[in-house]
């Protein structure tokens, strides 16, 4: 009797066993659910048992954290202070190492949000602690941080008088404050004075004063990477033990910057002109660097001068800003040759004061003939019938080869008459705290002062290189007052000239209200 298999179907090989759970033994303490009495912790259930235990019993709900308001730094026990932003990484670490975990383990922290003026920082915590053998269990609290006012030493020697290590003091031997100016948007753009404990005015320039002599260092490594300068050095022996032959000094860093600025006539040197590419010697700075760029307008020929090279063989300024005539452009001719967005020209020119009066004009060449035409105004240098008391002018009047190259006018920069001063402008620049001192201006020097500024904000308007090297921020609007009547302002001929693009502005978050964010 034969029997047909089938070899495919599965066969059982043995009984599958049913998982059966934990066999309840006892009932739950408190809420009467039938649990297991060999697993079970006080004779309770989890969730009772959640609720009668406490983890986090021992780590503290309040904490103190010391918060300086000057250089906006936190302090780190014992004695560090660091700069963390609110709810950043750096400020959460600071926060945990405040706390006694009481052998407890964090699982998760997070920042609760808090108004910015409370004074409080709230962090929500997660933590994880054994409470047998295989059990472990979690809980959340929230702990909260008093913000705590405290002076940082560094901030208190500021407001000390004589406790500073090391002092910075940057001359320029000239009349005028532009380079100044210039140097203080560097100053600002690049943060390079945030060391410094004071900031004082001097005759002929700044002082800045450090604790440490390294930051002084590293502010005089600023200052020759961003303009001419020549460094002097000096120490002071304040105290001496004998003891251990241990002395303290202070230490002094004196900083000349060249005296020439932008837009100055110079007269070189004969032989440091056939030095620089045989150059002419009666030039124009253009531009101030790391070294003095000159430009030669009749033939668009430049020579750069640098620190070391002028420092060998100084000279000054043959005629500067507040030297400058004004010339109405009577006829303008291309002649050719170009260099970048210079563009040779000549020109004839009449003096805006000799109008209607006499026909007299002046010829010059230039390197602006893309810019003027006939009508326009320039601002120059009056060679013609001047008297200069300078050493190196009189060597050109009496050199054979250059004596008859000395122009009548030296044209420097297009000038816009049509333009208001001391206008409303859309942008603003920041200017440093100093310590003005006993050195307080008088009212011909303010006039001054004043006039000197908005001279620096007519050049940045002008000349986009130099504009390159400053932060321009966004003026804010003023808001009317309730009671203020509406009065149509009409600004007329404020539209001749160059101006600043919208998209280079920068927000000035230093001025922001509630209104405003």
């Amino acid at each position: 009797m034969s029997m047909d298999l089938d070899i495919d179907a599965p066969m059982p090989i043995a009984a599958r066993e049913e998982v059966r759970g934990p066999t309840a033994t006892i009932l739950c303490a408190d809420c009467g659910a039938p649990i297991d009495g060999m697993t079970a912790i006080d004779a309770k259930c989890y969730d009772c048992f959640k609720l009668t235990k406490d983890i986090s019993q021992g780590i503290q709900r309040e904490a103190t954290l010391h918060f300086c308001r000057d250089c906006d730094r936190w302090l780190q026990p014992p004695s560090s202070w660091v700069t963390a932003q609110l709810e950043s990484r750096e400020l959460l670490a600071l926060c945990l190492k405040k706390l006694s975990l009481n052998r407890t383990r964090i699982i998760d922290a997070s920042f609760i949000w808090t108004e910015p003026h409370s004074r409080r920082i709230k962090v929500k915590l997660v933590v994880q602690a054994a409470v047998a053998e295989d059990k472990v269990m979690q809980q959340a609290l929230e702990v909260t941080y008093v913000v705590a006012y405290q002076q940082c030493p560094e901030c208190a020697k500021s407001y000390t008088a004589n406790v500073w290590r090391a002092s910075v003091q940057v001359r320029q031997k000239v009349l005028h404050k532009r380079t100044f100016l210039y140097l203080e948007q560097l100053i600002l753009k690049h943060g390079a004075h945030r060391d410094t404990i004071n900031i004082k005015e001097a005759k002929d320039g700044i002082d800045f004063f450090f604790s440490a002599r390294n930051q002084a260092e590293k502010f005089v490594d600023f200052l020759t990477s961003v303009v001419p300068v020549r460094v002097k050095k000096s120490s002071e022996l304040i105290s001496q033990d004998s003891h251990t032959a241990k002395k303290s000094f202070k230490f002094s860093f004196s900083v000349e910057i060249m005296p020439i600025c932008k837009d100055d006539l110079v007269a070189i040197p004969i032989q440091l002109a056939k030095q620089a590419g045989n150059i002419s010697p009666l030039s124009i700075c253009y531009k101030i660097g790391t070294s003095a760029y000159l430009l030669d307008p009749t033939t668009l020929q430049t020579a750069e001068i640098s620190s070391p090279v002028y420092w060998r063989a100084p000279f000054g300024a043959l005629a500067e800003v507040k030297d400058l005539v004004e010339f109405m452009v009577m006829d303008c001719e291309l002649v050719g040759p170009t260099k970048g967005r210079w563009v040779l020209a000549e020109l004839e020119l009449a003096k805006t004061t000799d109008l209607g009066t006499n026909n007299k004009t002046y010829y010059a060449r230039t390197h602006l003939g893309g810019l003027l035409h006939a009508g326009d105004s320039v601002m120059g240098y009056m060679l013609s019938g001047t008297n200069f008391n300078n050493p190196e002018f009189e060597a050109i009047e009496q050199s054979s080869t250059y004596s008859s190259r000395i122009p009548d006018v030296v044209v420097v920069k297009k000038h816009f008459p049509n333009r208001r001063r001391n206008r409303k402008r859309v942008w603003k620049v920041k200017r440093m705290a100093k310590d003005e001192g006993e050195l307080l201006p008088k009212k011909g020097d303010q006039e001054r002062m004043d006039q000197e500024f908005e001279q620096f904000l007519e050049d940045i308007e002008q000349d986009a290189d130099f504009r390159a090297g400053v932060q321009l921020y966004k003026q804010p609007k003023k808001q009317p007052q309730p009671d203020e009547m509406s009065i149509a302002e009409t600004d007329e001929g404020d539209e001749d000239g160059p101006g600043i693009d919208m998209d280079e502005l920068l927000d000035d978050f230093d001025e922001l209200t509630v209104a405003d964010q």
